[in-house]
């Protein structure tokens, strides 16, 4: 039998969601989507957006590895077969972010960024236990909240994730990252692979070093791009946001053009933030999709999250100081068009999600990480809106042992993005404090996902073919690929060199 697997193309930022009103909101469902295998051989299958035909399949797995006899799960995966197989016997894994993505739903956006790697290697992908094909635990507020009048400020999520967790078939407990490691080796087992090159991408990475920790005998070289340190909460991008949204102010006044234009940008953002704390602003728009007259209700929330997924893309990016500008003056359209870039959701299983942060990010939050996050707006929602859904969403918390860094003499690069709003270079060197055979490599004009923007990619596929850092160097990542920033609704200047 060949399958058609419809996949989108874009491989989404670390945490997306990550409060209780953003995380809910999401419906990243795509079960009409999908044709799924009859049997767990291998078959022929395609994905959408990719002309040759893929290798798809599953393992059946326990649900609970303490329960062998018990509730059995299947875990899907594909492969992407090498044009020239020169290694038949490894494949590179590539492990998708969220948490709670698809890698299968990824697959154009993986196969575009390592086609070189795919030349002499297969492209193994891997839908973790909870996502896609592989259990899916999803949570669906239904149409509503994708509305542009939703009010996602009285959303109450400790409601919503009970809700949500009685709808599940699923022991929630079991759909952490220690478990999915399992599948993964079972998965790499099963295709007769010996060894494998893997890449993780946000919070991919913490699987990567997983993987590093306790199956370093199945692996040759390790890629971590967008790092998220096993020793630390991904709570803490809420500082990451703030650093994020400095940044963009910053450049903007170290721009000419931009700060021209916008002399008085980071005042302006603090009379938006301050307005809409007071009261949310509600007005009648036409649906940037539709065209249709309807009502926007824009919210702190609202707008809060418009600027901080703007930040993950340079494009996006450059549209922020207009769209901020324009909404200190009373219009809202920018804004309005960069929250309808959203109204899809972000394609995140929202029951694994809570899985994984509740079990292993929520229990490593100290008073002094919480005192520090409460004191920005970006941490402080956070923290309250997932302590709802944790509330709600009862799975044990890791051992101890899970945060401690990982120690390895495999090669490790790792890579960021100098303005990733999620996961900025200190991470990474965190990261690597305790790895002897790594190298940590910054892409100054890059957001999340380094091989995705720049010759990242290359340094990769460097990595893969020659199995050592020795000669990986990053200076083709310093080319100078900067979007300039709008300075009105349809006109970008070109960046100057000079600086005020």
């Amino acid at each position: 039998m060949i399958a058609r697997i419809k996949t989108p193309t874009r491989i989404a930022p670390l945490a997306a969601c990550a409060t209780a009103l953003w995380l809910l909101a999401c419906d990243p469902s795509q079960a009409s989507e999908v044709q799924q295998q009859a049997t767990g051989a291998p078959q022929s299958c395609y994905l959408s957006g990719i002309s040759d035909r893929a290798k798809c399949g599953y393992v059946e797995v326990p649900e609970n590895a303490a329960k062998p006899e018990g509730r059995k799960i299947q875990v899907h995966y594909a492969v992407l077969p090498a044009i020239k197989p020169s290694f038949p016997n490894e494949a590179f894994l590539a492990i998708a972010g969220g948490p709670g993505q698809s890698a299968i739903d990824n697959a154009v956006g993986f196969e575009r960024t390592f086609a070189e790697i795919r030349q002499s290697r297969d492209i193994l992908l891997i839908d973790q236990r909870g996502t896609g094909r592989s259990n899916l635990l999803n949570c669906d507020l239904g149409p509503d909240a994708m509305s542009l009048a939703f009010d996602d400020e009285k959303l109450d999520g400790g409601a919503e994730a009970a809700k949500c967790r009685s709808n599940l078939d699923a022991d929630i407990a079991q759909y952490g990252s220690r478990a999915a490691l399992e599948d993964f080796e079972a998965v790499r087992r099963a295709l007769g692979y010996d060894k494998l090159h893997v890449y993780g991408i946000s919070y991919g990475t913490r699987m990567a070093q997983l993987y590093l920790k306790h199956y370093p005998e199945s692996l040759l070289t390790v890629t971590l791009d967008g790092v998220v340190p096993m020793q630390q909460s991904v709570l803490a991008i809420g500082d990451a946001i703030d650093r994020a949204v400095e940044l963009l102010l910053s450049d903007c006044e170290q721009n000419s053009q931009c700060h021209t234009q916008f002399p008085g940008l980071r005042n302006e953002l603090a009379m938006v933030n301050q307005r809409l704390d007071q009261a949310p602003v509600r007005l009648m728009v036409n649906h940037p999709r539709s065209g249709e007259a309807t009502e926007f209700l824009l919210t702190r929330n609202k707008f809060a999250s418009v600027v901080r997924l703007a930040l993950y893309a340079t494009n996006v990016r450059a549209l922020l100081p207009l769209a901020i500008h324009q909404a200190a003056a009373g219009n809202y359209q920018g804004i309005l068009g960069l929250h309808g870039m959203m109204l899809d959701g972000l394609d995140l299983a929202m029951g694994m999600h809570s899985s994984v942060v509740c079990g292993e990010d929520i229990p490593l939050l100290d008073a002094g990480m919480r005192k520090q996050l409460s004191e920005s707006y970006y941490g402080a929602n956070m923290i309250k809106g997932l302590e709802e859904v944790c509330a709600q969403w009862p799975v044990p918390a890791a051992d101890a042992a899970f945060a401690e860094g990982v120690r390895s003499q495999l090669p490790v690069l790792l890579l960021s993005g100098e303005i990733d709003p999620a996961t900025p270079p200190q991470w990474a060197e965190l990261a690597m404090a305790d790895m002897g055979n790594a190298k940590h490599l910054v892409a100054p004009y890059a957001t999340h996902g380094v091989a995705q923007q720049s010759c990242g990619n290359k340094l990769v596929a460097q990595l893969v073919n020659s199995g050592s850092l020795k000669d990986i160097q990053g200076d083709c990542l310093n080319k100078d690929v900067r979007r300039s920033f709008y300075l009105n609704a349809s006109t970008v200047e070109p960046l100057t060199a000079n600086k005020e």
